[in-house]
C-alpha cells in the first residue's frame, strides 16, 4: 500500500532538516531502493525512520562527523544493509561517526532498553544510553547536540579537516581515543583510512577489553 502525503511524516522532516542548527547534506536516493529498504525493515514512511530510509540516501551531518544512515548511498550503506547483519536485530545502527564510532537504536539485545539510542564510541569500547528514541535521536543530532557530545575528542580544525572525506572514510587516531596517551585528540596523529578498517580495529578493542561491539 503507498501512503499518501498527508501520512508520510517526510514533509515534517525535511523541515526539521530546513530549521537544523548544523549543516546536513540529504544524499539522493533512488525511489525504488527506497521502497526496497522499507519493505526490508519492515517500516512505513509513519515513522521518521521509515521515512529518511525512503527519501535519503543518507544524511552527513556537522561536515561530515556524522553519517545517519537512509536507503544507502555510494560509499554509505543503508538502514536494511546493516540490518540485514543482525538477523537477530539485538540492535539497529543508524549512523556512523568519523572516528570509528556508532550510534544504534537497542533492540533488546545490547542491554540498554529496548528503542533507546545508544552509542559506542572509540573513547570508551562499550555501549551506552544517549537518552530517547530514533525521532528524539534525529532531532538532537540536527539541532546542535553533537558539539557538546563529543567534546575533547575533535581537535582544532576538525572542520576543515573532516569537510572532504567520503562517507566510507574515516579518522585513525594514534594513540587511540580509549587511550591515556590519546586524550588529547590536538596532540595525536591522524589518518584517514577506510570506516571498515576502524570499525574492525575497535572491534578487536572491545573483545580484548570486554567491552562488546559487533561488526555490524
Amino acid at each position: 500500500m503507498t501512503e499518501t502525503d498527508d501520512e508520510s511524516v517526510w514533509p515534517a522532516v525535511l523541515r526539521r532538516l530546513d530549521e537544523a542548527q548544523t549543516a546536513v547534506d540529504v544524499l539522493p536516493l533512488d525511489p525504488a531502493r527506497g521502497r526496497a529498504a522499507l519493505q526490508e525493515l519492515q517500516l512505513t514512511e509513519r515513522s521518521t525512520m521509515g521515512a529518511i530510509a525512503a527519501h535519503t540516501g543518507g544524511l552527513i551531518v556537522d561536515s561530515g562527523w556524522v553519517r545517519i544512515l537512509g536507503g544507502g548511498s555510494p560509499g554509505l550503506p543503508g538502514l536494511a544493509e546493516w540490518a540485514a547483519g543482525d538477523p537477530a536485530r539485538s540492535h539497529l545502527v543508524i549512523a556512523l561517526d568519523a572516528i570509528g564510532g556508532r550510534f544504534a537504536v537497542d533492540g533488546g539485545g545490547l542491554g540498554i532498553g529496548p528503542g533507546e539510542v545508544c552509542h559506542w564510541g572509540p573513547d570508551s569500547p562499550a555501549w551506552s544510553g544517549v537518552g530517547g528514541g530514533y525521532s528524539a535521536f534525529i532531532a538532537w543530532a540536527v539541532g546542535g547536540g553533537l558539539p557538546e557530545f563529543y567534546g575533547s575528542l575533535r581537535w582544532d580544525g576538525w572542520q576543515d579537516d573532516t569537510r572532504p572525506l567520503r562517507p566510507d572514510e574515516g579518522w585513525a587516531l594514534y594513540p587511540p581515543p580509549f587511550a591515556e596517551e590519546g586524550q588529547d585528540t590536538n596532540a595525536v596523529t591522524r589518518a584517514v583510512v577506510p570506516l571498515a578498517e576502524l570499525h574492525e580495529f575497535y572491534a578487536e578493542v572491545a573483545r580484548q577489553l570486554g567491552g562488546g561491539v559487533s561488526r555490524s
